[in-house]
């Protein structure tokens, strides 16, 4: 099994090791690898598209041919994971900040966003949260932060603050607005191992 990280831009070494953490823990022996170029994605099992800056994301991942090949693997029912900017790249739809940049979004998910719901880097938090997929509260961390602001009704929300959504799940894609990864929880990365596990 092959799990890849978009790896042409943002918070790529920490999705790495937490999804190698969380193998680990689940016994299960699988390859995480770093994506830059395209013809990798076709041979994941599952893929996680990090934080970063979504402008410079987007544009990489059209420019590279990755773009496409990450729709085409969400429509092959393959587990996807988008934090932070990658909740934006996956959206459908994006604000007036998102049209500004003409940035082009993958539109896997049935979501309206807000690309600076929670203000700029200096305004970074972290936040106790209750998400319906676990048992008990998460800490999220938030930098420069997304929010969803409407959603479909195959989209199952999973969790808000302050009236913003910040998780959500439509199949198999998954998208959060903070970063698990910089946490020591690996409870979403198990999540997300386990859709993978169970496709």
């Amino acid at each position: 099994m092959k799990i890849g990280v978009i790896a042409i831009q943002g918070a790529v070494s920490e999705h790495v090791d937490a999804l190698k953490r969380a193998l680990t823990e689940k016994g299960v022996e699988a390859e995480v690898v770093a994506i830059k170029h395209k013809g990798i994605v076709p041979e994941c099992s599952g893929i996680v598209i990090p934080g970063g800056e979504s402008t410079t994301l987007c544009r990489l991942l059209a420019r590279e041919g990755i773009a496409e090949e990450i729709k085409e693997a969400a429509a092959r029912g393959i587990p996807i994971l988008g934090t932070c900017a990658g909740l934006i790249v996956l959206a459908k739809e994006g604000d007036e900040q998102v049209a500004k940049t003409s940035q082009e979004l993958l539109g896997i998910m049935d979501t309206k966003v807000n690309r600076n719901a929670f203000g700029r880097q200096r305004d970074s938090f972290e936040a106790e949260l209750e998400v319906d997929i676990l048992d008990s509260p998460f800490t999220g961390v938030f930098i420069r932060a997304p929010g969803i602001v409407s959603c479909g009704p195959g989209v199952r929300v999973l969790s808000r603050l302050e009236d913003m959504i910040i998780a959500a799940e439509q199949g198999n894609v998954l998208a959060l607005a903070f970063h698990p990864e910089l946490t020591d929880d690996l409870r979403i990365h198990q999540y997300f191992l386990d859709k993978i596990l169970n496709c």
